[in-house]
């Protein structure tokens, strides 16, 4: 059985792991190597319920096995993260976290979350299709970090761009 709960300070603890995992992750699709900072992912958990982010957590049979961060910018709803242990991946706990996100945006009478998505990650784009979400709304543009190599161009309508 999963269930889905509102993050509790006393729960970040259970929570974090996953968080660290999370910016693993991201950092991966950059290319970056590293490793999970526990420390730092109950820091930022931490933050976000100080700044009364609402935070969900993930429970299957017991066990924590995700998390959803929602940020209001009302009445839109942004999912800031989202993560899954992977052994329990495919098994409807991602859905039931997005779907507890829908819901929060529901209550300001909206009828989407809004999404930012790393280009190479092509699980999560799969994912928020499956959900019905395929409108690309904004481009996040900046400069080359000092040192870093754009290897390919994207193309979006009429513009290109590297990355």
């Amino acid at each position: 059985m999963i269930v889905i709960d509102k993050l509790t300070e006393s729960e970040i603890p259970f929570v974090a792991p996953f968080v660290a995992q999370f910016r693993v992750t991201l950092k991966s699709f950059r290319g970056i190597s590293s490793f999970p900072d526990e420390a730092g992912g109950a820091a930022e958990l931490k933050e976000y319920l100080d700044a009364g982010f609402p935070v969900y957590t993930a429970r299957a049979d017991g066990t924590y096995c995700g998390y959803i961060v929602c940020r209001v910018d009302e009445p839109c709803v942004w999912v800031e993260s989202i993560y899954v242990h992977p052994d329990f991946r495919r098994q409807g706990i991602g859905a039931a976290l997005f779907g507890k996100a829908e819901e929060f945006a529901a209550s300001f009478g909206e009828d989407t979350v809004y999404n930012y998505v790393h280009p190479n990650n092509h699980a999560m784009i799969a994912f928020l299709r499956e959900k019905g979400y395929s409108v690309l709304n904004l481009l996040e543009i900046r400069k080359p970090y000092a040192g870093e190599k754009l290897t390919r161009k994207i193309r979006v309508d009429e513009e290109q761009f590297d990355y």
